[in-house]
């Protein structure tokens, strides 16, 4: 099992999850964050703005899932075709165990 998380633009957020949905990926978790990559912040005019709003996407799935998840993230969170800073970053990591809590079954 693992856990994908992507930090992208939040104006993407509906677009990748609607992408997710089509491919058969319909669990996400979705936390509105703030932070700053690569960029280090946005200057406009005279003001630095480094805390920027980004959407977190957490999915868990099996392993023989990963890359067909990570395709469709790259596919439908980049703004343009060469892409941006600031488009985000995808993470990748084990889940050792999951349960549902409402079963206690374990696994997803």
């Amino acid at each position: 099992m693992l856990l994908v998380r992507a930090i992208i633009r939040p104006e993407k957020k509906d677009e990748v999850l609607l992408e997710l949905a089509k491919a058969g990926f319909n669990a996400a978790t979705v936390v509105d964050v703030v932070g700053r990559g690569k960029q280090k912040g946005i200057k406009i005019g005279g003001i630095v703005y480094d805390e920027i709003p980004k959407a977190l996407l957490m999915i868990a799935t099996r392993d023989e899932y990963k890359d067909d998840i990570i395709s469709v993230i790259l596919r439908s969170a980049k703004t343009s075709e060469k892409g941006a800073y600031g488009d985000g970053k995808i993470f990748i990591s084990a889940i050792d165990e999951a349960y549902t809590i409402s079963t206690g079954a374990a696994g997803l």
